[in-house]
């Protein structure tokens, strides 16, 4: 059940999008009518302090296909690649992108994922977009997070619309059998020149890792 937090956070509601906030809310992707479902949370204010004050140089970077199972070791070697400092909050982000990666495996039913963790200080992606896969997560932990709206015949979306860091995102992709479209773009925010770092997380369904090479 959505609380009166969600709508404090949340004050322009789209169509289409569900927000919750438990994760169990993330399987609403599979309502009809859901384009996007948001799990609304806040981070611990001391692990956000520890992770705004890491050098960019020191977050984690990774790309793998791999079991979910397997997401917490991957995470906790990109750490050591990086020289992520040790301590209560390493461990703390190491858990939380497992746990999302056992939640994310089991709403899509998928038996492995692609893990990406990318360190983002370029307007990449600034154009908004649907993903060509059939559905993605993206969680932003440092950093602006997601933009996203409703966009037409071409048009950018209005409002645009920002995930608060922290709260994860799961989005439908083009090659989710939906017709007709929603209309729900995406992207990352444009930071360019600003001096911003972010920290995102982006999980993929893999039904095969043979079909991706």
């Amino acid at each position: 059940m959505q609380s009166a937090a969600l709508h404090r956070l949340f004050p322009d509601r789209l169509a289409g999008v569900r927000i919750d906030d438990t994760p169990e809310g993330l399987s609403a992707i599979h309502a009809p009518d859901c384009a996007a479902a948001i799990w609304q949370r806040k981070p611990l204010p001391g692990f956000q302090a520890w992770m705004d004050q890491l050098s960019p140089a020191q977050l984690p970077r990774t790309r793998l296909i791999l079991r979910p199972a397997g997401v917490r070791e991957a995470v906790r070697h990109a750490c050591d690649a990086a020289a992520t400092p040790d301590g209560e909050d390493r461990t703390r982000l190491i858990d939380d992108i497992a746990a999302l990666a056992e939640i994310f495996a089991g709403v899509m039913r998928t038996p492995y994922l692609r893990l990406r963790l990318d360190v983002v200080t370029t307007n990449a992606c600034r154009k908004f977009h649907v993903d060509a896969v059939t559905a993605r997560l993206v969680c932003t932990y440092r950093g602006t997070g997601t933009q996203y709206g409703i966009g037409r015949q071409n048009a950018d979306p209005q409002p645009i619309l920002t995930l608060p860091t922290g709260t994860p995102i799961l989005l439908r992709g083009t090659r989710w059998p939906e017709q007709p479209r929603s209309g729900l773009l995406h992207r990352s925010p444009p930071i360019g020149g600003s001096g911003e770092s972010r920290l995102l997380l982006v999980l993929d369904p893999i039904l095969d890792p043979e079909d991706e090479i």
